[in-house]
């Protein structure tokens, strides 16, 4: 079966992997504050957080943040569960906005009117790798006290305007899954703009130690000495997978590229296919191009989908809406609410898409899916 997204894994990562477990720290060691340090150069210099996956860094930043009980927080459904989910954790009551019906990513006009004095954050989602429009989602959000986060799980190396992913929102979280733009096989990030929030948010991924001597509450009273002044959990990223993300990173623009160029030849090559939608890229972004999301028209996705993994192609579908599944449904979320989401999800298909697509691969993609969606309508007019 040809996967949908694939990790890519050289004897350089191999190597880096194997040179920590020969080494003295398998954790908590400098290959974490290398990581940060060098993940930080494709934020545009804004500070991170490394954390042990990308719901964690979800969960991480939405504790620093200081969600809590009372508090909303406005999430598009066109995403993985985990956005919304790690706020409930806290306590938040999720608000959910409809996405745009180009990008598919978070609309301002749905956010201003989803946005109350209780609105503690909102968060984006570049889905597919296309950032979401931050400008515009700022302006929506003004008079409210709310941050902005960017889950940037799928956009790692964009741009918007120029601007790095990372430096966007008051938080980006980042997400380092094998499928994604990069791996450290399990993991993820969080940046922030405000040093008080990376405090915090290093503090929770902690367990919410405090070792600096200007921060103990009750005085120092040895070099052994901790406090725990707010819970927090381990969510720390081991120095051994912190080596493999180094070694990744250093292939981030390959990786990008060649994401590009597969986005290219599918472009082409379903210009004048029948049936389907490209995805949409606007003017101002430079996409990292995480999925190739189609949209199969006419009710056709089953069936497509049916026939594409039977014929060995490892189709997708990215997401079902978060407020249907029956976690969310059984709180008083209904379908219905979001249109626009909802509808992307009855026709959407990811295509495989990862660096190491050979082009003869692609082509079976493309030739698998020209035949599924032909029989389909050859059976139709028969």
């Amino acid at each position: 079966m040809l996967p949908y997204g694939r990790q890519s894994v050289t004897e350089d990562d191999i190597a880096a992997v194997a040179d920590v477990l020969r080494g003295d720290w398998l954790t908590t060691g400098p290959q974490v504050d290398a990581f940060e340090a060098e993940l930080a150069e494709w934020t545009g210099g804004v500070g991170v957080a490394s954390v042990s996956n990308g719901t964690a860094a979800l969960h991480v930043a939405y504790a620093a943040a200081g969600v809590g009980p009372g508090d909303e927080v406005v999430v598009p459904p066109m995403t993985f569960v985990a956005t919304a989910s790690s706020a409930v954790a806290l306590g938040a009551k999720i608000v959910f906005a409809d996405v745009d019906d180009e990008t598919f990513c978070l609309d301002p006009a749905a956010v201003a009117d989803a946005v109350t004095s209780r609105t503690r954050v909102v968060s984006a989602v570049d889905y597919a790798g296309h950032p979401a429009d931050y400008d515009a989602l700022r302006k929506s959000m003004v008079g409210s006290d709310a941050l902005l986060l960017a889950d940037a799980a799928h956009s790692i190396g964009g741009t918007y305007h120029g601007r790095p992913v990372g430096s966007l929102a008051d938080l980006t979280t980042f997400s380092f899954f094998p499928t994604k733009n990069l791996t450290t096989a399990e993991g993820g990030a969080v940046a922030t703009l405000d040093p008080r929030i990376l405090k915090r948010a290093r503090r929770f991924r902690g367990v919410g130690v405090v070792r600096e001597r200007d921060d103990l509450r009750f005085g120092d009273e040895g070099g052994w000495y901790y406090e725990v002044p707010e819970f927090g959990l381990n969510y720390r990223l081991p120095d051994v997978l912190c080596a493999l993300g180094r070694s990744q990173l250093r292939r981030l623009t390959e990786f990008k590229a060649r994401r590009a160029a597969l986005v290219a030849r599918y472009d082409e090559a379903l210009a004048d296919l029948d049936g389907v939608l490209r995805p949409t890229r606007r003017s101002w972004a430079d996409p990292a191009w995480h999925l190739y999301p189609i949209r199969v028209l006419d009710g056709r996705r089953r069936e497509v989908y049916d026939r594409m993994r039977a014929a060995g192609i490892g189709v997708q579908v990215n997401y079902v809406p978060v407020h249907w599944h029956p976690a969310f449904a059984d709180l008083g979320y209904r379908r219905g609410s979001c249109p626009v989401a909802e509808s992307f999800y009855e026709q959407q298909l990811s295509l495989p898409l990862y660096p190491g697509l050979r082009d003869a691969d692609q082509d079976r993609v493309i030739d698998a899916l020209t035949a599924a969606l032909r029989a389909g309508s050859v059976r139709s007019a028969a």
